[in-house]
Protein backbone atom coordinates (compact mmCIF):
# COMPACT_ATOMS: atom_id res chain seq x y z
CA UNK A 1 0.00 0.00 0.00
CA UNK A 2 3.06 2.26 -0.12
CA UNK A 3 4.73 4.25 -2.88
CA UNK A 4 7.26 2.56 -5.09
CA UNK A 5 8.15 5.12 -7.73
CA UNK A 6 8.49 8.71 -6.84
CA UNK A 7 11.75 9.47 -5.12
CA UNK A 8 14.60 10.58 -7.35
CA UNK A 9 18.30 10.22 -6.53
CA UNK A 10 18.21 13.66 -4.99
CA UNK A 11 16.09 12.01 -2.29
CA UNK A 12 18.86 9.63 -1.30
CA UNK A 13 19.39 7.19 -4.16
CA UNK A 14 22.27 4.72 -4.08
CA UNK A 15 24.46 3.15 -6.73
CA UNK A 16 23.40 -0.29 -7.95
CA UNK A 17 25.58 -3.39 -7.83
CA UNK A 18 25.99 -4.67 -11.39
CA UNK A 19 25.52 -8.27 -10.26
CA UNK A 20 22.01 -7.45 -9.01
CA UNK A 21 20.62 -6.95 -12.49
CA UNK A 22 22.98 -8.14 -15.23
CA UNK A 23 20.30 -9.98 -17.26
CA UNK A 24 17.79 -7.20 -16.68
CA UNK A 25 20.23 -4.60 -18.02
CA UNK A 26 20.70 -6.61 -21.20
CA UNK A 27 16.91 -6.83 -21.61
CA UNK A 28 16.55 -3.08 -21.08
CA UNK A 29 19.25 -2.15 -23.60
CA UNK A 30 17.67 -4.34 -26.26
CA UNK A 31 14.56 -2.19 -25.97
CA UNK A 32 16.31 1.15 -26.33
CA UNK A 33 16.75 3.06 -29.56
CA UNK A 34 19.75 2.33 -31.81
CA UNK A 35 22.93 3.56 -30.22
CA UNK A 36 21.44 4.11 -26.78
CA UNK A 37 23.04 2.56 -23.72
CA UNK A 38 22.41 2.64 -19.99
CA UNK A 39 25.08 5.01 -18.67
CA UNK A 40 24.21 5.07 -14.97
CA UNK A 41 21.81 3.29 -12.63
CA UNK A 42 20.57 4.72 -9.34
CA UNK A 43 18.51 2.83 -6.78
CA UNK A 44 15.50 4.86 -5.67
CA UNK A 45 14.15 4.92 -2.13
CA UNK A 46 10.69 5.26 -0.70
CA UNK A 47 9.02 1.94 -1.52
CA UNK A 48 8.74 -1.52 -0.05
CA UNK A 49 6.92 -3.74 -2.54
CA UNK A 50 9.56 -3.54 -5.27
CA UNK A 51 13.02 -2.33 -6.21
CA UNK A 52 12.93 0.92 -8.18
CA UNK A 53 15.83 2.08 -10.34
CA UNK A 54 16.39 5.27 -12.27
CA UNK A 55 18.24 4.58 -15.51
CA UNK A 56 20.25 7.35 -17.15
CA UNK A 57 20.38 6.56 -20.85
CA UNK A 58 22.86 8.14 -23.31
CA UNK A 59 22.60 7.93 -27.08
CA UNK A 60 23.35 9.68 -30.37
CA UNK A 61 20.38 12.02 -29.94
CA UNK A 62 21.02 13.02 -26.34
CA UNK A 63 20.18 11.79 -22.88
CA UNK A 64 17.03 10.66 -21.14
CA UNK A 65 16.02 8.87 -17.95
CA UNK A 66 13.74 5.88 -17.45
CA UNK A 67 12.37 4.02 -14.43
CA UNK A 68 12.56 0.28 -13.86
CA UNK A 69 10.32 -1.52 -11.36
CA UNK A 70 11.42 -5.03 -10.34
CA UNK A 71 9.72 -7.39 -7.89
CA UNK A 72 12.35 -9.24 -5.87
CA UNK A 73 10.70 -10.56 -2.71
CA UNK A 74 9.10 -14.03 -2.95
CA UNK A 75 5.54 -12.87 -2.25
CA UNK A 76 5.53 -10.24 -4.98
CA UNK A 77 7.46 -12.43 -7.41
CA UNK A 78 4.66 -15.00 -7.10
CA UNK A 79 2.07 -12.35 -7.96
CA UNK A 80 4.20 -10.38 -10.41
CA UNK A 81 2.61 -11.65 -13.60
CA UNK A 82 -0.79 -10.30 -12.66
CA UNK A 83 0.49 -7.13 -11.01
CA UNK A 84 2.91 -6.00 -13.71
CA UNK A 85 0.67 -7.03 -16.61
CA UNK A 86 -2.18 -5.07 -15.05
CA UNK A 87 0.01 -2.03 -14.43
CA UNK A 88 1.39 -1.99 -17.98
CA UNK A 89 -2.14 -2.30 -19.36
CA UNK A 90 -3.55 0.55 -17.29
CA UNK A 91 -0.59 2.82 -18.12
CA UNK A 92 -1.33 2.32 -21.81
CA UNK A 93 -4.98 3.16 -21.13
CA UNK A 94 -4.10 6.32 -19.20
CA UNK A 95 -1.94 7.57 -22.06
CA UNK A 96 -5.10 8.92 -23.68
CA UNK A 97 -6.38 10.73 -20.57
CA UNK A 98 -5.51 13.83 -18.53
CA UNK A 99 -4.07 11.69 -15.71
CA UNK A 100 -0.27 12.16 -15.57
CA UNK A 101 1.02 8.60 -15.47
CA UNK A 102 4.22 6.97 -16.76
CA UNK A 103 4.36 5.60 -20.29
CA UNK A 104 5.09 1.85 -20.36
CA UNK A 105 8.00 0.84 -22.57
CA UNK A 106 8.41 -2.89 -21.96
CA UNK A 107 7.35 -5.52 -19.44
CA UNK A 108 8.76 -8.94 -18.49
CA UNK A 109 6.19 -9.99 -15.93
CA UNK A 110 7.43 -13.57 -15.57
CA UNK A 111 11.20 -12.86 -15.57
CA UNK A 112 11.64 -14.80 -18.77
CA UNK A 113 14.53 -12.52 -19.73
CA UNK A 114 15.24 -10.51 -16.57
CA UNK A 115 16.74 -11.37 -13.21
CA UNK A 116 13.36 -10.50 -11.67
CA UNK A 117 9.89 -9.62 -13.01
CA UNK A 118 10.23 -6.07 -14.32
CA UNK A 119 8.45 -3.14 -15.92
CA UNK A 120 10.32 -0.42 -17.82
CA UNK A 121 8.59 2.96 -18.06
CA UNK A 122 9.17 6.65 -18.60
CA UNK A 123 10.40 8.93 -15.84
CA UNK A 124 7.98 11.62 -14.76
CA UNK A 125 9.17 15.02 -13.51
CA UNK A 126 8.71 16.09 -9.91
CA UNK A 127 9.20 14.62 -6.47
CA UNK A 128 7.22 13.08 -3.65
CA UNK A 129 6.56 15.69 -0.95
CA UNK A 130 5.75 14.42 2.52
CA UNK A 131 6.63 17.41 4.72
CA UNK A 132 4.07 19.27 6.78
CA UNK A 133 4.86 22.62 5.15
CA UNK A 134 2.38 23.40 2.38
CA UNK A 135 0.21 20.38 3.12
CA UNK A 136 -3.04 22.36 2.78
CA UNK A 137 -2.32 23.28 -0.82
CA UNK A 138 -1.14 19.78 -1.67
CA UNK A 139 -4.26 18.08 -0.28
CA UNK A 140 -6.47 20.30 -2.44
CA UNK A 141 -4.44 19.26 -5.47
CA UNK A 142 -4.68 15.62 -4.38
CA UNK A 143 -8.47 15.84 -4.14
CA UNK A 144 -8.79 17.31 -7.63
CA UNK A 145 -6.39 14.74 -9.07
CA UNK A 146 -8.23 11.84 -7.46
CA UNK A 147 -11.48 13.09 -8.95
CA UNK A 148 -9.90 13.08 -12.42
CA UNK A 149 -8.87 9.47 -11.89
CA UNK A 150 -12.39 8.50 -10.85
CA UNK A 151 -13.75 10.11 -14.01
CA UNK A 152 -11.62 8.00 -16.35
CA UNK A 153 -14.01 6.23 -18.67
CA UNK A 154 -13.33 2.62 -19.57
CA UNK A 155 -15.13 0.15 -21.79
CA UNK A 156 -16.27 -3.19 -20.50
CA UNK A 157 -13.18 -4.89 -21.93
CA UNK A 158 -10.85 -2.43 -20.18
CA UNK A 159 -12.69 -2.38 -16.87
CA UNK A 160 -10.33 -3.41 -14.04
CA UNK A 161 -11.07 -6.11 -11.51
CA UNK A 162 -13.46 -5.44 -8.67
CA UNK A 163 -11.81 -3.95 -5.59
CA UNK A 164 -10.43 -6.30 -2.96
CA UNK A 165 -10.73 -5.60 0.76
CA UNK A 166 -7.36 -5.50 2.51
CA UNK A 167 -8.66 -6.69 5.86
CA UNK A 168 -11.67 -8.36 7.52
CA UNK A 169 -13.05 -8.60 11.07
CA UNK A 170 -11.15 -11.86 11.57
CA UNK A 171 -7.85 -10.36 10.40
CA UNK A 172 -7.77 -7.18 12.46
CA UNK A 173 -5.32 -7.32 15.36
CA UNK A 174 -5.40 -4.39 17.79
CA UNK A 175 -2.01 -3.14 18.99
CA UNK A 176 -0.55 -4.93 21.98
CA UNK A 177 -1.21 -3.09 25.20
CA UNK A 178 -3.67 -0.63 23.71
CA UNK A 179 -5.44 1.50 26.28
CA UNK A 180 -8.50 1.74 24.02
CA UNK A 181 -9.77 -1.84 23.51
CA UNK A 182 -13.40 -0.69 23.29
CA UNK A 183 -12.52 1.61 20.40
CA UNK A 184 -11.03 -1.30 18.48
CA UNK A 185 -14.07 -3.46 19.20
CA UNK A 186 -16.36 -0.75 17.85
CA UNK A 187 -14.19 -0.36 14.77
CA UNK A 188 -14.17 -4.07 13.99
CA UNK A 189 -17.93 -4.25 14.54
CA UNK A 190 -18.24 -1.41 12.02
CA UNK A 191 -17.00 -3.66 9.21
CA UNK A 192 -18.85 -6.75 10.41
CA UNK A 193 -21.50 -6.36 7.70
CA UNK A 194 -22.01 -6.82 4.00
CA UNK A 195 -20.36 -4.10 1.90
CA UNK A 196 -22.81 -1.28 1.16
CA UNK A 197 -24.35 -0.95 -2.26
CA UNK A 198 -22.42 1.61 -4.24
CA UNK A 199 -21.84 3.25 -7.60
CA UNK A 200 -18.54 1.89 -8.91
CA UNK A 201 -15.88 3.84 -10.77
CA UNK A 202 -12.26 3.61 -11.84
CA UNK A 203 -10.02 3.44 -8.72
CA UNK A 204 -6.29 3.88 -8.28
CA UNK A 205 -6.77 1.94 -5.03
CA UNK A 206 -3.42 3.04 -3.55
CA UNK A 207 -3.69 6.80 -3.96
CA UNK A 208 -1.82 8.70 -1.26
CA UNK A 209 0.92 11.36 -1.01
CA UNK A 210 3.71 8.83 -1.46
CA UNK A 211 2.42 7.91 -4.91
CA UNK A 212 2.05 11.45 -6.24
CA UNK A 213 4.77 13.70 -7.71
CA UNK A 214 4.76 17.48 -7.34
CA UNK A 215 6.76 20.22 -9.01
CA UNK A 216 6.96 24.00 -8.87
CA UNK A 217 6.03 26.14 -11.84
CA UNK A 218 8.80 28.64 -11.27
CA UNK A 219 8.06 32.33 -10.99
CA UNK A 220 11.19 34.45 -10.84
CA UNK A 221 9.21 37.39 -9.43
CA UNK A 222 8.92 35.53 -6.12
CA UNK A 223 11.82 34.62 -3.89
CA UNK A 224 10.31 31.39 -2.62
CA UNK A 225 7.62 29.01 -3.72
CA UNK A 226 4.34 28.50 -1.95
CA UNK A 227 5.60 25.15 -0.71
CA UNK A 228 8.83 26.59 0.60
CA UNK A 229 10.94 25.78 -2.47
CA UNK A 230 13.48 28.26 -3.78
CA UNK A 231 12.53 30.05 -6.99
CA UNK A 232 8.83 30.56 -6.31
CA UNK A 233 5.88 29.65 -8.45
CA UNK A 234 2.74 27.58 -8.06
CA UNK A 235 2.67 23.92 -7.17
CA UNK A 236 1.23 21.31 -9.52
CA UNK A 237 0.95 17.55 -9.71
CA UNK A 238 3.26 16.12 -12.37
CA UNK A 239 2.67 12.41 -11.91
CA UNK A 240 0.71 9.63 -10.26
CA UNK A 241 2.57 6.33 -9.93
CA UNK A 242 2.19 2.76 -8.64
CA UNK A 243 -0.88 1.48 -10.51
CA UNK A 244 -0.61 -2.22 -9.66
CA UNK A 245 -3.75 -2.20 -7.47
CA UNK A 246 -6.05 -0.56 -10.04
CA UNK A 247 -9.64 -1.58 -9.30
CA UNK A 248 -13.33 -0.96 -9.91
CA UNK A 249 -15.28 0.12 -6.85
CA UNK A 250 -16.65 3.02 -4.75
CA UNK A 251 -14.97 6.42 -4.80
CA UNK A 252 -15.34 6.36 -1.00
CA UNK A 253 -12.68 3.64 -0.79
CA UNK A 254 -10.01 5.67 -2.64
CA UNK A 255 -10.90 8.72 -0.57
CA UNK A 256 -10.67 6.60 2.58
CA UNK A 257 -7.19 5.35 1.72
CA UNK A 258 -5.79 8.80 1.04
CA UNK A 259 -7.53 10.14 4.16
CA UNK A 260 -5.91 7.49 6.38
CA UNK A 261 -2.46 8.13 4.91
CA UNK A 262 -2.85 11.88 5.40
CA UNK A 263 -3.91 11.33 9.03
CA UNK A 264 -0.83 9.20 9.70
CA UNK A 265 1.51 11.62 7.92
CA UNK A 266 0.18 14.97 9.01
CA UNK A 267 -2.30 14.39 11.83
CA UNK A 268 -5.94 13.42 12.09
CA UNK A 269 -7.48 16.83 11.28
CA UNK A 270 -5.72 16.84 7.88
CA UNK A 271 -6.94 13.33 7.14
CA UNK A 272 -10.50 14.08 8.20
CA UNK A 273 -10.61 17.15 5.96
CA UNK A 274 -9.76 15.28 2.76
CA UNK A 275 -13.25 13.89 2.08
CA UNK A 276 -14.64 17.43 2.27
CA UNK A 277 -11.97 18.64 -0.15
CA UNK A 278 -12.88 15.84 -2.56
CA UNK A 279 -16.55 16.82 -2.48
CA UNK A 280 -15.67 20.51 -2.84
CA UNK A 281 -13.68 19.61 -5.96
CA UNK A 282 -16.84 18.12 -7.48
CA UNK A 283 -16.61 14.52 -6.29
CA UNK A 284 -19.53 12.44 -5.08
CA UNK A 285 -19.46 10.21 -2.03
CA UNK A 286 -22.25 8.12 -0.57
CA UNK A 287 -24.89 10.22 1.17
CA UNK A 288 -25.28 7.62 3.92
CA UNK A 289 -22.92 8.38 6.84
CA UNK A 290 -22.99 4.75 7.97
CA UNK A 291 -21.96 3.51 4.54
CA UNK A 292 -19.15 6.04 4.28
CA UNK A 293 -18.01 5.04 7.77
CA UNK A 294 -17.79 1.42 6.60
CA UNK A 295 -15.36 2.31 3.79
CA UNK A 296 -13.29 4.54 6.06
CA UNK A 297 -13.00 1.85 8.74
CA UNK A 298 -12.29 -0.86 6.19
CA UNK A 299 -9.26 1.10 5.04
CA UNK A 300 -8.01 2.32 8.42
CA UNK A 301 -8.17 -1.14 9.99
CA UNK A 302 -5.96 -2.54 7.22
CA UNK A 303 -3.12 -0.54 8.79
CA UNK A 304 -3.52 -2.29 12.16
CA UNK A 305 -2.07 -3.01 14.55
CA UNK A 306 0.19 0.07 14.55
CA UNK A 307 0.82 1.24 10.97
CA UNK A 308 4.55 0.57 11.41
CA UNK A 309 4.97 -0.78 7.88
CA UNK A 310 4.16 2.60 6.35
CA UNK A 311 6.80 4.33 8.45
CA UNK A 312 9.89 2.74 6.89
CA UNK A 313 9.55 4.22 3.38
CA UNK A 314 8.34 7.55 4.79
CA UNK A 315 11.43 7.73 7.00
CA UNK A 316 13.60 7.06 3.96
CA UNK A 317 12.02 10.15 2.43
CA UNK A 318 12.85 12.31 5.43
CA UNK A 319 10.00 11.82 7.93
CA UNK A 320 12.12 10.57 10.81
CA UNK A 321 9.62 12.06 13.25
CA UNK A 322 7.09 9.35 12.42
CA UNK A 323 7.88 6.78 15.09
CA UNK A 324 5.82 3.68 15.72
CA UNK A 325 4.26 5.40 18.72
CA UNK A 326 3.32 8.49 16.70
CA UNK A 327 1.61 6.69 13.82
CA UNK A 328 0.06 4.12 16.17
CA UNK A 329 -1.49 6.89 18.22
CA UNK A 330 -2.68 8.69 15.11
CA UNK A 331 -4.32 5.52 13.83
CA UNK A 332 -6.34 5.16 17.04
CA UNK A 333 -7.19 8.86 17.02
CA UNK A 334 -8.36 8.47 13.43
CA UNK A 335 -10.75 5.69 14.41
CA UNK A 336 -12.17 7.83 17.20
CA UNK A 337 -12.56 10.83 14.88
CA UNK A 338 -14.51 8.71 12.40
CA UNK A 339 -17.00 7.68 15.09
CA UNK A 340 -17.24 11.25 16.35
CA UNK A 341 -18.21 12.46 12.88
CA UNK A 342 -20.18 9.58 11.40
CA UNK A 343 -21.57 7.74 14.43
CA UNK A 344 -21.49 3.98 14.78
CA UNK A 345 -23.21 3.23 11.47
CA UNK A 346 -25.81 0.50 11.08
CA UNK A 347 -25.86 -2.48 13.37
CA UNK A 348 -23.53 -5.26 12.42
CA UNK A 349 -25.03 -8.25 10.63
CA UNK A 350 -23.73 -11.32 12.44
Amino acid sequence: MIADAGAGPERGGAAVDEEEWRATRTWVERRLSDGERVHEVVRLRGGWTSVMRRLHVHGPYGRRSLVLRSFVTPFFVRHAEGLLTREASVLRLLGGTDVPAPTPIAVDATARHCDHPSLLMSLLPGNVRLGDDGVGQRTELLARQLLRIHRVRVSGADRPRAYQAWTSPAQVRPPDGTGRPELWRRAVDGIRREPPEHVACFLHRDFHPGNVLFAEERDESNERGRDGADGGGSLRITGVVDWVEISWGPADLDVAHCSTALALLHGVPIGMRFADQYVAAGGTLTADPGDHLYWRLLDALAFAPDAEKVVVPWRELGRNDLSRAVVGGRLEDCLQALFDRYGDGPRAHV
